[in-house]
């Protein structure tokens, strides 16, 4: 049982992932279970499985962990059929989710903690997204040139709490990171949590990975005091800003390519979100109306509300060579050698996936956007690219089935 602490220590650590190494060292033995979303960032599960820990898979929905799919696990847990006790620590990346792009409400995140007291559970809060959050996509011609923040006090009211702030019993400990607001690649973050972990953590650092670069830490600590608070804030104010249209940007490209129709989903991965299905548009003397009545979309996706990320779902049944035995894996992988040799390079969905076979349903496929470093140039010629090779993809069910 974890004993109740009010208070938190701040402890510097090397990045997010070294920070969870320090995790899985400190609280996890060979053999062991974490509860992890079903899909998540491949380094977290690569970190555990050398180690003989493995993830165990809960199901997700629009904001990402489901509490339902949660709780599922830990009463229905059987350790004489899985092999492991029942787990005691969860990995979760609730703002900007990676993969996925989801944001996570704090009823949410209250209700995930209330499972985690029941069931003993330590929360490893991975959140280097957290002031990448961004406002819901509004199409580009529904768009108002209007300023997002009037000033700092609302930019700040604006972030989803964090499970840090609903944790009485010290069960959090929560990643933070400087390379996604100030640089990548300065591994330099920290641990927010209760002393007696943070001297654990403390002891782990003294025998792995030691301190944070000094050279990097004078660097943004020079940063930081040049600034004060009031400039680090604006600062992350422009910075999501910047994402905002970033991922507007992207969107919009998409939506020049493909038609894009609005949606609402009720079950899977983006349950309660809408919902883009991306057609291919209709030639000029075809009505679109009269096309989708004959088509199907080749690609869903959501607008992501935080993080740099979009997750694209393929509809790999739609494609003329999909058979019932279910070849998607194959589809997706060749669908990505088709973009990578065009000059376009997504990330696979199949990297992310926490389940132990790997395999997505039939006729499913992802991948993974970035839209952080490319500038609007580069994007829009990627995303051209990407309209060019999923059409000729799609190409022969195109042929087969429009009037």
């Amino acid at each position: 049982m974890v004993p109740c602490f009010s208070s938190k220590v701040i402890l510097v650590h090397a990045g997010n992932t070294d920070a969870w190494f320090k995790c899985v060292q400190t609280f996890c033995n060979p053999g062991d279970g974490v509860l992890v979303s079903e899909w998540t960032y491949p380094s977290a599960v690569a970190t555990m499985v050398p180690y003989n820990i493995k993830p165990v898979a809960v199901s997700m929905d629009g904001q990402g962990m489901s509490s339902v799919g949660l709780k599922k696990v830990l009463e229905k847990w059987d350790e004489s059929t899985t092999g492991m006790p029942r787990p005691r620590v969860m990995y979760i990346v609730p703002i900007g989710q990676n993969p996925t792009g989801a944001t996570m409400g704090i009823d949410r995140k209250q209700e995930i903690y209330d499972i985690c007291v029941e069931f003993d559970v330590l929360i490893v809060e991975d959140d280097p997204y957290y002031f990448l959050q961004e406002a819901p996509y509004v199409p580009q011609s529904e768009r108002s040139a209007t300023v997002r923040f009037i000033n700092d006090e609302a930019y700040l009211s604006s972030l989803a709490p964090s499970f840090l702030s609903i944790d009485y019993q010290g069960r959090v400990i929560r990643l933070d990171s400087f390379s996604k607001t100030i640089a990548p690649g300065c591994r330099l973050g920290w641990f927010t949590c209760n002393s007696t972990f943070a001297e654990r953590f403390e002891r782990q650092g003294e025998t792995t990975t030691q301190a944070p670069c000094g050279f990097g830490q004078s660097i943004v600590t020079a940063l930081l005091l040049n600034w004060g608070y009031d400039g680090y804030i604006r600062w992350l104010r422009a910075l999501a800003s910047q994402y905002q249209l970033r991922r507007d940007f992207i969107l919009d490209c998409l939506g020049d390519e493909f038609h894009l129709k609005l949606d609402y989903e009720t079950s899977g991965v983006w349950s309660g979100c809408d919902i883009y299905r991306a057609f291919d548009k209709a030639p000029a003397d075809v009505a679109f109306n009269e096309k989708l009545a004959a088509i199907q979309p080749m690609f869903s996706l959501v607008s992501p509300t935080s993080g740099m990320y979009i997750w694209l779902q393929l509809h790999l049944d739609n494609h003329p060579s999909f058979n019932s035995d279910g070849d998607g894996e194959t589809l997706e992988m060749q669908l990505w050698t088709d973009l990578a040799e065009a000059g376009v390079l997504f990330a696979p969905g199949w990297m992310f996936s926490a389940k132990e076979d790997n395999l997505d349903a039939p006729g499913e496929g992802q991948f993974r956007i970035s839209f952080s470093h490319a500038d609007f140039d580069a994007t829009k010629k990627a995303i051209t690219t990407f309209g060019v090779v999923v059409r000729k993809f799609f190409e022969e069910m195109t042929r087969r089935h429009v009037p």
